[in-house]
């Protein structure tokens, strides 16, 4: 597995990727401080607001990442044939899938708890020069929000596998990707008084959905006929 695992990141160019991610921050971090610093205290009234805010955004424009990783390593080699080539060597199905399937979800976890840092870091890093949000950060809310980012990464990473369900089937990139965005917009809703994105056991509850996907697409690489 290990061995596969650099084979593949190997293969792939993760130069988009993290051109994508860092130019995705920039978008969060820019558009989250416009409208606080616009609206001013009525956009967040305590930093823990602020926290549960950007970190529903770094994983909302993540997830989708995460599905089009999974389109550019399964589907579009599915679709393409070009999976055939690494089914000529002597590798097993369900482990190459597997390892194409951590890879995916790896890179999205990572990515978030690092986008999330990032963001948060330079959000109230501005917030400090111009205090427009209340509160002060202390010591103690950055362990606690420390903790919240990495179950809330591992249930982002979990939930970005979900749209293999979807792509696998016709083998569509169309449609692993519009499914991450409609799973994106549904767990990053909100009202004045409820907000899904903060209920820690939804997306904890997806990513053991994406999992089963996951193991079920796995299961039956060994009866997908791709020639």
């Amino acid at each position: 597995m290990l061995n596969l695992l650099k084979i593949e990141m190997k293969k792939m160019k993760l130069g988009w990727y993290v051109r994508g991610a860092v130019f995705a921050n920039f978008i969060i971090l820019g558009f989250l401080w416009m409208v606080t610093f616009t609206e001013g205290k009525d956009t967040f009234q305590t930093i823990d607001e602020t926290f549960l805010v950007i970190g529903t955004f770094v994983r909302a424009v993540f997830i989708i990442f995460g599905a089009v990783l999974i389109s550019k390593l399964i589907i579009s080699e599915f679709k393409n044939k070009t999976i055939l080539v690494m089914f000529t060597y002597p590798i097993n199905r369900k482990k190459l899938l597997a390892a194409k399937l951590l890879i995916a979800a790896g890179l999205t976890f990572i990515t978030i708890l690092i986008s999330n840092a990032c963001v948060a870091a330079a959000f109230f890093l501005l917030n400090s020069i111009y205090g427009v949000i209340p509160g002060e950060l202390t010591a103690s809310m950055v362990s606690q929000q420390a903790l919240k980012m990495i179950v809330f990464a591992f249930g982002a990473a979990g939930t970005s596998l979900v749209p293999i369900f979807f792509g696998m089937r016709k083998h569509s990139a169309a449609a692993t990707i519009i499914s991450s965005v409609v799973i994106s917009m549904l767990i990053s809703s909100t009202s004045p008084d409820f907000s899904i994105s903060s209920i820690v056991y939804i997306p904890l509850s997806l990513a053991a959905v994406g999992l089963i996907f996951s193991f079920l697409a796995v299961r039956r690489i060994e009866k997908i006929d791709v020639f």
